[in-house]
């Protein structure tokens, strides 16, 4: 690893005990904006004796013997300092979840400090590069957030979950304490080089934030590279690439370009042509970071599809009225995108990890095809695959409560592929799909495979529907959704609600599944369920019966529910037909 001085010459930042660091071998230049980024990078190595200078060498206990280790401590100096730049408000608690942490941005300086600490210590404790993603996803522009990605490019690790929840809710007299002890709990060499990759999404505050993480990594000496402008799955991408000497890929947003767009034109080779009309895709990008990235890539796949992008960010806000999840949610088309009749058409959210599909019939009615879909028509196209070369893979899909009731019906009476639900959170069903030789699993709100990656499930739902010859409305006809609704109730408290069956029953309050059980038997072919959220004091309500207006109906009544008995605060909810 190599770092430019402002003369142009190449500053080493690696420590001399670096053969035996798993690090990948590469070269990294930082010129320009980021070189007095770069030059900050530089590692407090080489003291006397393995020793921090003023400090004296700690005393460990090894089976029940006292020995000496020579490990140094923190530079606890620079981290005080660097601290004192990005004070905690007195007495905030955060939550990390699956998504990380979220919240007002006006919040979050602290956060991403901490986070560039924590960083260095699993990437110590790990011996590999760790990702660090500062997005709010489909949140308001308003808000921010930031995830940890793991080696491989997974999500972090539930006991260091626990650990950034810990860090960055300790008061500013004991964030140093709270430091210490996750190095000492997780055996941290704190002599081990620590290397940290970092991306930003499109939101005003996201260069700030990014800088703040730098700031973090900074105070305990490792050494980073900032990406930039990415989506959040080109920097697990980034990161995996990394981590595997190159095998998954190079770790260069030309190499992510070039690996799909390959495997893209690759299989629409096979695809036989009905006359010689290019395929065309109409693209909301939510006004986000999608937009950018799919406009540099284009070219690398333009000779087999045609995208025409709108929310592209040149005007509008990110996610406001448009991206994957207000689709999703009010199952209506994003403003700003001039629909044709029968005309492909999808929405990415704000970190473009997320994708659904959508169009207008002749009728002008609007039809959605969710995550659920998405996954119906990759598992059956791996199925004739696999049935086709005569190879007897373990195949599954992985849902979560939200998936409609006909798309697990359609999976295991139609297709004979089995099912499986798990809590909400792709990183559940991530860990169930590991199960099979052949995983597929897409949440209904379009967030699919571990990091999900609205590009490239783009590419191979384009892919496969040009070698199905399939039409969005045929694919659309595979089954027919339960009609269903989803509703949020703001609430004072959402711990008060817990659940059991992968969120498919409510534990507490005493009482609300009894509730929710004598409205269900009140429609034909429905079922409802309440779910709190992971970022926010709100409970999510989903319910769907045999018709919309039943499914309203359905929606509200446990909406009202949950609002008497779960602490329910401001307006109580009310019908879906007011809110048009």
């Amino acid at each position: 690893m190599s770092l430019e001085d402002s003369k142009g010459n190449l500053i080493p930042v690696i420590s001399p005990n670096h053969k035996k660091s798993s690090f990948p071998k590469h070269e990294l230049r930082v010129t320009g904006k980021e070189a007095g980024r770069g030059r900050r990078t530089l590692p407090r190595r080489d003291w006397p004796g393995g020793v921090a200078p003023g400090r004296k060498p700690r005393k460990a206990t090894s089976a029940g013997s006292e020995t000496v280790s020579l490990v140094p401590d923190m530079d606890l100096d620079a981290v005080t300092k660097y601290s004192a730049l990005h004070i905690k408000p007195s007495g905030l608690i955060l939550q990390y979840g699956t998504a990380g942490f979220r919240a007002k941005a006006e919040h979050l300086d602290h956060v991403m400090f901490r986070m560039g600490l924590l960083a260095v210590l699993r990437s110590k404790q790990t011996k590999s590069t760790i990702g660090v993603m500062v997005t709010a996803s489909h949140n308001p522009e308003e808000d921010n957030g930031v995830k940890l990605v793991d080696p491989l490019g997974e999500m972090l690790a539930a006991s260091w979950e626990e650990h950034a929840t810990c860090l960055t809710n300790a008061e500013q007299q004991d964030m140093l304490r709270v430091l210490m002890d996750i190095s000492e709990k997780e055996a941290v060499n704190l002599q081990q080089d620590a290397f940290v990759v970092i991306g930003r999404d499109t939101r005003p505050s996201s260069e700030k934030f990014s800088q703040c993480v730098i700031d973090g990594v900074t105070a305990l000496g490792g050494q980073f590279h900032d990406y930039g402008l990415l989506t959040t799955p080109q920097l697990h991408y980034m990161v995996c690439c990394q981590n595997t000497n190159g095998q998954y890929g190079k770790a260069t947003i030309e190499g992510y370009y070039q690996k799909l767009s390959q495997a893209f034109m690759e299989l629409t080779k096979q695809a036989s042509c009905s006359g010689d009309e290019r395929r065309s895709l109409q693209v909301d990008c939510a006004n986000g970071i999608g937009a950018l990235k799919l406009r540099e890539m284009e070219h690398y796949f333009s000779q087999g599809l045609s995208v025409q992008l709108f929310n592209d960010g040149t005007k509008g806000k990110l996610n406001l009225l448009c991206g994957a999840d207000f689709v999703k949610s009010h199952q209506k088309p994003p403003q700003g995108m001039e629909m044709k009749r029968n005309e492909r058409c999808c929405s990415f959210d704000g970190d473009a990890d997320r994708i659904v599909y959508y169009y207008h019939d002749a009728d002008g009615h609007f039809h959605l095809i969710d995550g659920d879909k998405i996954a119906t028509l990759i598992s059956s196209f791996l199925k004739e695959l696999l049935l086709e070369i005569g190879e007897n893979l373990n195949i599954g899909v992985i849902q979560t409560a939200y998936a409609n009731g006909s798309s697990t019906r359609y999976l295991e009476e139609v297709m004979k592929v089995p099912v499986y639900c798990t809590k909400t959170g792709v990183k559940h069903l991530h860990h169930k799909a590991q199960e099979f030789d052949i995983g597929v699993y897409f949440e209904a709100n379009g967030h699919g495979t571990a990091t999900g990656d609205a590009i490239s499930d783009m590419l191979v739902i384009e892919a496969i529907l040009a070698l199905k010859g399939l039409t969005v409305q045929q694919w659309d006809a595979l089954y027919m959704d339960l009609p269903n609704r989803q509703l949020k109730v703001k609430v004072a408290d959402r711990q008060v609600i817990s659940t059991t069956d992968a969120e498919r029953r409510a534990v507490t309050p005493p009482g609300l599944q009894e509730a929710i059980n004598d409205l269900v038997k009140k429609y034909r072919l429905s079922r409802a369920f309440v779910r709190p959220s992971g970022t926010e004091d709100i409970v999510r309500v989903y319910a769907e019966a045999d018709s919309q207006e039943s499914a309203d109906s359905l929606a509200h009544e446990v909406s009202l529910a949950v609002f008497q008995m779960a602490g329910g605060t401001g307006e109580r909810p009310h019908k879906v037909s007011e809110d048009k």
